[in-house]
């Protein structure tokens, strides 16, 4: 199954390449990022444009990879009516029944950035957004635009993880998870059920894929987004759906 993508986005827009830097995926690697002019507010229309075309969210930026000689980078979105969860999924789903899921707007607040703090250092010590701080978070994760949203996961009163989403006129894009990193909730799998919940909240929306950003066969750390079947990836022009290993 394919779909194709937009031939250009809604009008001309302007477009930058970044100068070479080091892969945060890829050891040895360089990577140069293709995004869009930063004086650029895009809407609805332009964002789902572009998103369709492989472009993903951070922050202000809407960026996608642009490097010489490598396409491992590769775009992967869930077609919500096909999924069916695993059996290790519906053991996750199950664990978590006693969560309740709230949705807020992408501001800052002071309860999820202690969250993404302990979640960083614990998690992420030797990645490119150790040491957190407040002015990164809000970079990051904070948006004052309708499309950009919080989804909180709670245990009573116990926030246990913050999912921050787009929502978008063909789906949801998953722009970044984090979550209690305490060994004792480790069964509960938060990273797998922030995504199972997505796939829930799309189906409810009649929206039909939820994106879940790059996906890169040779990174150890992003092997679980295979684990979400069906999965359609960007050939470039066309989405195709992913053959299972």
């Amino acid at each position: 199954m394919s779909s194709r993508a937009p031939q250009q986005p809604v009008r001309d827009l302007r477009f930058f390449l970044t100068v070479p830097h080091a892969c945060s995926y890829l050891e040895g690697r360089e990577a140069t990022t293709l995004f869009l002019d930063p004086q650029e507010s895009p809407g609805q229309g332009v964002y789902d444009a572009l998103s369709l075309l492989g472009f993903r969210r951070s922050g202000r930026h809407l960026y996608r990879p642009h490097c010489e000689g490598c396409n491992a980078c590769v775009s992967v979105r869930i077609p919500v009516a096909d999924f069916q969860p695993s059996r290790s999924q519906r053991r996750v789903i199950k664990r978590n029944t006693d969560l309740t899921v709230h949705e807020r707007p992408a501001s800052f607040f002071t309860e999820h950035y202690e969250l993404y703090a302990r979640y960083i250092r614990t998690r992420h010590a030797d990645g490119d957004m150790y040491p957190p701080s407040h002015e990164q978070y809000r970079t990051f994760l904070t948006l004052d635009h309708p499309y950009a949203r919080l989804l909180e996961f709670r245990r009573n009163d116990r926030l246990l993880a913050v999912a921050a989403i787009d929502v978008l006129g063909h789906g949801l894009s998953a722009i970044y998870t984090f979550f209690d990193p305490s060994p004792e909730l480790n069964r509960r799998s938060l990273g797998t059920y922030a995504v199972l919940e997505l796939v829930s909240l799309a189906q409810r929306r009649g929206l039909p894929h939820v994106y879940l950003g790059y996906w890169i066969r040779e990174c150890r750390k992003m092997n679980y987004k295979r684990d979400f079947q069906p999965l359609e990836y960007l050939d470039g022009r066309h989405w195709r759906r992913l053959v299972p290993l």
